[in-house]
């Protein structure tokens, strides 16, 4: 090979903190070269975020044409899965080519071709026309993650991954899935409403461990009434010889469970192997690359950013670090505050979140107060026939100054709130900026200023 390549910015990865990171650093007036072996989007949007909404959504306009009798609406639908999965690889494929488009007009270098580095700033890229060596002078690392099978369950076959589990051609008759955190449910939910039947194993005592009972309630209750069946608090222990899985349960009751297709969503793990991070002279915190609220690992110049760097696996996290690195790279003072990152299930109902729940305040010391508010009690919740789910917004805030630590959602459509409750949070808010602000009527949003309201003790709808 010829002499390296030498340039200002590498960037290994072209997901959504990859090739947002290049981006800034291009507009910044920095060499940025960005680097990615598979299509450019990453996870969320080949195989994650995107096709799995895009799923999700044609699934509930399918359930919808069905159930409509209420609103003097008829309908027998059917469905071709083979045609919802190409108008989902459709959105796919023009979002990966934007995504071409923008850094081509921003004048980011793309190599397509995997790296392997040999010590921290310097390796080789092996593209169709051969190898490449790049020495770089910072190096943003946004190599992403990837599913974990469980042991004895190997991935493959009848047991699938989420990326498989967008990619099916025609509908299980019968689905497992293991796991029931977000990914799990959002999957379930949306083959349940496709028709199929679902069944779901959790190790924990209830779904969506990570959340509240308050908020997830709703979401079990839309699980029964459509008959899901859950087994809460079971192990799985493999399968058995005519391929059916078998389930440990919380009685100690032996199931064998017989599925056209076993979905396992256990979690994810950050891909460290195949790209020599062990010469890179890395720090780790467990499975994950070690770095500050700057993003900086232990190598000088060397910066990770989204699911190599830990919880949570978010794309708005991602992309909100790898700008934040290169606008420091370019000089710019800036830190990340995880606190602000707010999450969203896309299950049945959402369930929106940012900041601290009433319970994990308490856990910090906290004294709060808490205002909620319910959608039964809303108008637009109503007339879009999501006011008898059980959903409600709730806001926590320090009961000393009413600052704002956090704010919850479970409700049809709450994921368009996150953002306000971001902003919330990032600007400091009390509960009278909250309560002060006139919330378009008839919103969803109107709830935020009315559980703001409840929390100061002067409610108005309820």
């Amino acid at each position: 090979m010829s002499e390296p390549r030498r340039v200002q910015v590498l960037v290994v990865g072209g997901g959504v903190g990859g090739y947002v990171a290049a981006l800034r650093a291009a507009q910044l007036g920095l060499d940025a070269v960005l680097v990615e072996g598979d299509r450019l989007g990453g996870t969320c949007l080949i195989r994650g975020c995107i096709p799995s909404k895009a799923l999700i959504h044609a699934a509930g306009r399918f359930a919808e044409a069905g159930a409509g009798a209420a609103l003097g609406i008829a309908a027998a639908p059917t469905l071709d899965l083979r045609r919802t999965t190409a108008w989902k690889d459709g959105i796919v494929d023009r979002l990966s080519n934007g995504v071409a488009g923008l850094l081509g007009r921003a004048s980011v270098t793309v190599m397509r071709g995997w790296a392997t580095f040999t010590d921290a700033k310097n390796c080789t890229i092996e593209t169709a026309d051969g190898p490449v060596a790049v020495a770089a002078e910072h190096v943003i690392l946004a190599v992403g993650s990837e599913a974990v099978p469980l042991p004895g369950l190997p991935f493959g076959g009848e047991v699938i991954s989420s990326t498989e589990a967008l990619g099916i051609a025609n509908l299980p008759q019968h689905l497992a899935v293991v796991g029931a955190g977000y990914i799990g449910l959002e999957l379930g939910i949306a083959f349940r409403k496709l028709g199929a039947e679902v069944t779901i194993v959790e190790a924990a005592e209830r779904i969506l461990p990570r959340y509240d009972a308050q908020l997830t309630r709703p979401v079990r209750r839309w699980l029964e009434r459509h008959k899901v069946t859950l087994h809460l608090g079971a192990k799985v222990t493999g399968r058995d010889g005519e391929g059916r899985l078998l389930v440990e349960t919380a009685q100690r009751q032996s199931l064998a469970i017989a599925a056209d297709r076993i979905l396992v969503t256990v979690g994810r793990r950050p891909r460290t192997a195949g790209w020599g991070i062990e010469n890179m002279a890395l720090a780790m915190a467990g499975p994950f690359v070690k770095v500050d609220d700057q993003c900086r690992t232990a190598m000088k110049n060397v910066w990770a950013i989204g699911d190599l760097v830990g919880e949570p696996m978010l794309a708005h996290k991602a992309s909100a670090q790898g700008v934040m690195v290169a606008e420091i790279i370019a000089g710019a003072r800036r830190r990340f505050d995880p606190d602000l990152v707010a999450a969203v299930c896309f299950t049945e109902p959402e369930i929106a979140s940012a900041g601290l729940s009433p319970d994990e305040a308490k856990a910090a010391g906290e004294e709060t107060v808490v205002g909620s508010f319910p959608f039964s009690a809303s108008g637009r919740a109503l007339a879009l026939e999501a006011g008898d789910d059980g959903g409600f917004v709730r806001v926590v805030a320090r009961k000393s100054d009413q600052r704002v630590l956090g704010l919850q959602a479970v409700g049809r459509d709450v994921a368009e709130l996150a953002g306000e409750f971001s902003q919330a949070l990032a600007m400091g808010a009390v509960l009278e900026d909250i309560a002060g602000t006139i919330h378009v009527h008839p919103t969803l949003g109107e709830a935020i200023g009315e559980a703001a309201l409840a929390a100061l003790g002067r409610g108005l709808h309820i």
